[in-house]
This record gives structure tokens, sequence and C-alpha cells, in this order.
């Protein structure tokens, strides 16, 4: 017996489906479990700490526009403008600096959590790590990475799975995405990447 199939808005309002009634049950089910987990909308930010390379930040900045971040920072180290944020998302979500940890501290948005990235044997894997609603990304360089002192005032340390380090907006990237895989996002229209 042939099942009818109809057409639904998933709730994100982005993209639709054809399913059959089976299905459809399945999809409710899971958009509930969702909706239950993440009950509001959720932000987070993603920044690096002594950087020492202008354009990671700008290539990072282009991502984070990409995957859905509120905001982008750099501790210590201003960031001076490079072309290769090509996507110009300078125009598209803020950049924030702070002269210090301590002052990033100090201005973590409410609620959130500082969730830092590095190698270290008390670490969370990535793939299965929980993130959390509201959250505050911090990569240290490529060089130092996170000290002993930062990653001790983190609520979370995490690590990428692998044996060496990368590049710190790649290593950025993956994180990021990662969270976009895990917790439903509103991400911004191909058709307004590269405009101002």
């Amino acid at each position: 017996m042939a099942i009818a199939t109809h057409k639904l808005h998933c709730w994100t309002g982005v993209c639709q489906i054809r399913t059959d009634y089976l299905a459809y049950f399945h999809w409710v089910e899971f958009v509930a479990t969702i909706k239950n987990k993440y009950k509001q909308r959720s932000h987070f930010g993603i920044g690096i700490i002594h950087g020492t390379n202008a354009s990671n930040v700008g290539t990072l900045w282009r991502s984070a526009y990409v995957l859905g971040a509120s905001y982008i920072f750099t501790v210590h180290r201003k960031y001076k403008r490079v072309t290769s944020d090509v996507s110009q998302a300078w125009s598209k979500i803020p950049l924030f600096h702070y002269s210090c940890f301590e002052d990033l501290k100090e201005h973590i948005p409410y609620n959130a959590k500082l969730v830092g990235i590095e190698m270290v044997e008390n670490a969370v894997s990535l793939p299965s790590y929980e993130h959390p609603q509201h959250a505050v990304y911090l990569l240290g360089n490529e060089q130092s990475g996170l000290g002993p002192n930062v990653l001790n005032l983190c609520h979370d340390v995490i690590q990428i799975p692998g044996n060496y380090s990368l590049n710190v907006a790649v290593a950025g990237s993956v994180i990021m995405y990662d969270r976009v895989a895990k917790i439903p996002s509103f991400l911004p229209d191909e058709k307004f990447l590269s405009s101002p």
C-alpha cells in the first residue's frame, strides 16, 4: 500500500523535506529532542591569544562568519587587516580586542563557558564533546599554545584528534564545524558571503 508523501518545512525554516508518514514521525521526534536539549538559540565567539600571524586572524574571521559565530576576538596582539578575509567578514561580525587574558575573562558574555583548545592529557576529545549553548572558544598560537595558567581558568578544555598541532585558523574552523554539526545553527546565505 502506497503511503502518501507530504512536503513540510523543518523547524529551522531553512530547508524543506519530502518524506512519508513514518519518516515524518521520526523527524518530529528528532526535532522534539533537539528543542528540549537546546531550548534557546545558541551563540558563540572564537579567538586567538598571542597570535603571531595576521592572516590566521583573517582566515578565522571568514570561517567564523560562514559557520555562524557571533564574533571573534584577539588577546594581547591587535589585528591588522589582511587579504585573507576575502568575504569581508569584518563588515558582518565584529572583532573585539582584549589587552590580556584577565581582560577577556572579565568580558565573557553572561552564562557563556570559556572553552580552551589545546593538546593536553586531560582534554576532552572533540568527537565526544558536548558544546555548551553559549561558548567562547580560545585558541593559542602554534608555537606556545595555551599556558597552564590559562587552561586552569577555562571551564572546559578540548582537543582535536591527532598527534600534531594544526594551523590555528584550521583548528578553529574544525571546532566550529563540529559545533554546527551538533547544534542546529543559523548560517549566512551564500549570496551574502561576498557582499559588503
